[in-house]
């Protein structure tokens, strides 16, 4: 039961297209995303910010959407992995991923390609270990990570030479 008290009006921008509701406080902005919105490629994996699957970009930076209610967002602008590609073009990360072989089941890689731009706008130096380490929040269960390692190395390279790397 929803009651106006335990409500509120939010209004965000989602891959550059404005959405207001009315939400229950307590909504979760991955739940905003995923039911409110309907993007799912935003995935609901531990509801205990410990996999990362719903890592989403929150006014440029990559935050797991499970950890922030709607409400707190209001304001901002998200981008989730359906905001990534142009048309049929892939975004580079995207397409490293793919190139790489860097996915197995799929259910990571949205919060896997969000949290590796985030990487490769932040650090300047590519290492396996730098890259493992800022991986860290972010769970794969079938791949082992080598090959996302791999594809996040190449496609850095590639972003800071190009101008917009979001």
């Amino acid at each position: 039961m929803q009651t106006e008290e335990f409500t509120q009006e939010v209004e965000l921008n989602i891959n550059g297209q404005t959405h207001r509701r009315v939400v229950d406080t307590r909504t979760l902005l991955v739940d905003f995303i995923r039911r409110e919105i309907g993007l799912t490629g935003t995935h609901v994996g531990c509801d205990t910010t410990q996999c990362g699957a719903c890592t989403i970009h929150l006014n440029g930076i990559a935050v797991k959407s499970c950890t922030v209610f709607a409400a707190q967002a209001s304001g901002s602008t998200v981008r989730t992995i359906e905001g990534l590609s142009v048309g049929e073009t892939l975004h580079p990360v995207q397409q490293a991923f793919h190139d790489h072989h860097g996915l197995q089941c799929g259910y990571c890689t949205p919060g896997m390609v969000m949290m590796s731009i985030d990487i490769i706008n932040r650090e300047t130096d590519l290492t396996d270990e730098v890259v493992r380490h800022n991986l860290e929040g972010n769970l794969c269960r079938c791949t082992g990570y080598h090959n996302i390692v791999k594809a996040i190395q190449a496609v850095g390279e590639v972003m800071r030479k190009t101008p917009a790397a979001e």
